[in-house]
């Protein structure tokens, strides 16, 4: 199976806020530093803290997209395949 790729966290987030999760900062929450809570109409919230310049590593890649947001490894990998 292909490796998820690392990113710089602004990155991550632009692939969440693609269609079709979605995903956008909540107005009703404040972003405090690094902790941000996503929300999204179809997927669960996402209350995530990196920062924007800074290196995400594959494993929490993955973590994120399939554990948190409930894809399948496949289904993750061809939403990166359009890579930003």
């Amino acid at each position: 199976m292909p490796q998820f790729p690392s990113m710089r966290g602004r990155e991550l987030y632009r692939h969440l806020a693609r269609k079709p999760l979605s995903y956008r900062q909540d107005p009703d929450r404040s972003r405090e530093g690094s902790h941000r809570t996503l929300v999204s109409d179809a997927y669960p919230d996402l209350h995530l803290a990196f920062h924007d310049g800074a290196e995400v590593a594959p494993g929490l890649v993955r973590k994120i997209l399939v554990q948190d947001v409930g894809l399948s490894p496949d289904e993750a990998l061809r939403h990166l395949g359009g890579r930003l």
